[in-house]
């Protein structure tokens, strides 16, 4: 009798290449001539990033420099949902982004609905913040996960355990 094979689909961020994207940038904007005597700023605090700047404009060239950074670490940056800006102290401006990790609910239920649509003999299994598919070809497995990168879903998705 073959065994079943399986993978696991789950969203997660790297919360250490994170810290050295955000170092990287804090290098650059240190050394940039548009940035000099600003008073930009990018922290982490807990799985929020925290972007500080004197106007909104230095705020988006910023975001830009993070970003750059942050794609180069491999960090997948859809998974950054910005939050309102907001008026700081001392006449800076304030943007707090949220490290989205796991796959929520909603976004489980797309999964899910998308493989179902791809009429493959697999079964999903839906796990906490990661979803389980498990099938008797790998072949099918393989199918599934090109349909799953071929969607565009809000999230950014990694495959592990492909046994």
């Amino acid at each position: 009798m073959a065994k079943d094979s399986s993978f696991d689909i789950v969203s997660k961020i790297e919360f250490p290449e994170v810290t050295n994207a955000i170092s990287i940038a804090m290098k650059e904007i240190a050394t940039r001539y548009d940035f000099k005597g600003s008073k930009s700023n990018i922290s982490l605090e807990k799985e929020e990033l925290v972007l500080v700047s004197d106007d909104e404009y230095k705020l988006d060239q910023l975001k830009d420099v993070l970003l750059s950074k942050l794609v180069k670490r491999n960090v997948p940056i859809k998974n950054i949902s910005y939050k309102k800006i907001e008026n700081a102290s001392g006449g800076t401006v304030r943007q707090r982004a949220e490290l989205v990790s796991g796959i929520d609910k909603e976004n489980a239920k797309k999964i899910n609905t998308l493989i179902k649509n791809a009429g493959l003999k697999v079964k999903t299994q839906i796990q906490d913040d990661q979803i389980r598919v498990t099938g008797k070809s790998r072949d099918d497995l393989q199918q599934v996960i090109a349909a799953i990168r071929e969607a565009d879903l809000p999230i950014d998705v990694q495959f592990i355990n492909y046994r």
